[in-house]
């Protein structure tokens, strides 16, 4: 894999720490969540967020994270998470960010890449992926065993989502992320509606 290299001092601390070993198999599939959703990564302070993705014209997603969507069947896992969907009324696209990144006054890593688009390399497989593991995120379940996952939201356009997560817990979809390093806006400016400003963005 071939990264071009990028001196961006501002978000010099993205890296990616060891990696855990791949799952080599899924566990019996469950059944999809049918009542309100319960877990650690819905904060109580996302109702505040929540309001705020409505007002700048957002939809709030609330997701499950599952294993195994490259397989006939899904895992349902304990994760839940809310996300602000963007559409852009011009050409449908959409970009997503996790409510509490785009709610944040102060900076986060996954609004840094966004703003400052360091350089796409090239590499083999899903570009959106490298790009997010670039960055010193990750969107991968299960690591390299192919089994797949993501964010799932039942009859959405993105039914499972590719969230490229930063250690520090921040978000923004992956190809929302690669597309804009290339100076394609998917969805919204982010850089319109994030709370937390860098400076002389536009």
């Amino acid at each position: 894999m071939k990264i071009i290299p990028a001196a961006f001092a501002a978000i010099a601390v993205l890296f990616v720490s060891g990696c855990d070993s791949a799952l080599s198999a899924a566990p019996a599939a469950a059944s999809a969540p049918s009542g309100p959703a319960v877990g650690l990564a819905i904060d109580p302070g996302d109702a505040a967020a929540a309001a705020y993705c409505r007002q700048t014209h957002g939809e709030v997603e609330l997701r499950h994270a599952v294993y195994g969507s490259n397989s006939s069947q899904l895992l349902f896992l304990a994760g839940v998470a809310q996300f602000c969907q963007y559409t852009s009324k011009k050409d449908g696209s959409r970009i997503h960010v996790l409510l509490s990144t785009l709610y944040a006054t102060k900076p986060t890593l996954a609004a840094l890449a966004y703003y400052l688009k360091p350089p796409v390399g090239s590499c083999n497989g899903n570009p959106a992926s490298c790009y997010c593991s670039y960055l010193g995120g990750s969107d991968q379940f299960g690591g390299t065993s192919g089994a797949g996952g993501g964010w799932y939201k039942k009859d959405s356009i993105d039914q499972t989502l590719e969230a490229c997560i930063f250690p520090d817990m921040s978000s923004i979809d992956s190809w929302g992320l690669t597309y804009h390093a290339e100076g394609i806006i998917r969805g919204i400016n982010l850089a319109k509606v994030l709370r937390y400003k860098y400076p002389g963005a536009r």
